[in-house]
């Protein structure tokens, strides 16, 4: 991850109370902090294209104008270098996970403390990231995955590819990605996903993650609305 310090700065971010209490936070932990603000995917573009170059973008995945994850990964594809920091209410170790991959430096939830998204901000200058510790137990979530896959009368006939190429697709893998990653051929990939629809009765990749979802949901509780978020 690119170090180096941050004294500019683009809030995204529709809610006009929240944005305000960033800002303040800011100019108090950052001396002489030029600060920005947007309140839509596409505010975002304007003030970019502007000439406003900011060191880092504090980004809310909930906005007017966007779907899902899809506002941030516009952002990714058209400010590929950008630092971003996703600032939502919205979390599960899925998504946060899948904001990583997909290149953001940093996550924090909304109800972090003043001192915690200075620290955050620090840790993104020094180009180390940041993500919540109850936000990195990635580690064990194949473990878990697993046992819930196993136990699951609806999963538990799935193959051993079916079910590792079931939970790429759950947290937002295209195909292409999936074979990358599994050392397939794409056309394998998408005999597997076929055969898998099959097992599990369903007609599409949305409706098999959901179907995951309320698995996952009885057995370990995690946040529906933000694995929803994933399929966008």
């Amino acid at each position: 991850m690119a170090a180096g310090p941050v004294s500019n700065v683009l809030i995204v971010d529709d809610h006009p109370l929240y944005s305000d209490a960033l800002a303040a936070a800011l100019e108090l932990s950052f001396d002489g902090c030029g600060i920005q603000r947007a309140r839509t995917l596409q505010e975002t573009f304007e003030v970019l294209e502007s000439g406003f170059d900011p060191d880092l973008i504090m980004f809310d995945l909930k906005l007017p104008d966007v779907t899902g994850i899809s506002g941030f990964q516009e952002l990714r594809k058209r400010r590929p270098s950008a630092r971003v920091l996703v600032i939502s209410s919205l979390a599960s170790g899925e998504l946060v996970q899948s904001l990583i991959e997909n290149g953001a430096m940093g996550f924090l939830p909304k109800d972090a403390s003043a001192n915690t998204l200075k620290h955050a901000i620090s840790e993104i200058a020094a180009g180390r990231g940041y993500v919540p510790q109850e936000y990195r137990q990635l580690d064990d979530a194949p473990a878990q995955d697993s046992c819930a896959f196993q136990s699951s009368p609806e999963l538990s006939n799935l193959t051993p590819q079916q079910t590792r190429i079931l939970k790429l697709i759950c947290v937002g893998k295209p195909n292409k990605q999936i074979a990358y990653e599994l050392s397939l051929a794409e056309a394998t990939v998408k005999a597997h996903i076929t055969a898998l629809l099959r097992r599990l009765g369903v007609r599409n990749r949305t409706q098999a993650a959901v179907l995951v979802d309320s698995v996952m949901a009885r057995q370990t509780g995690n946040e529906p609305e933000a694995r929803a978020f994933l399929q966008h």
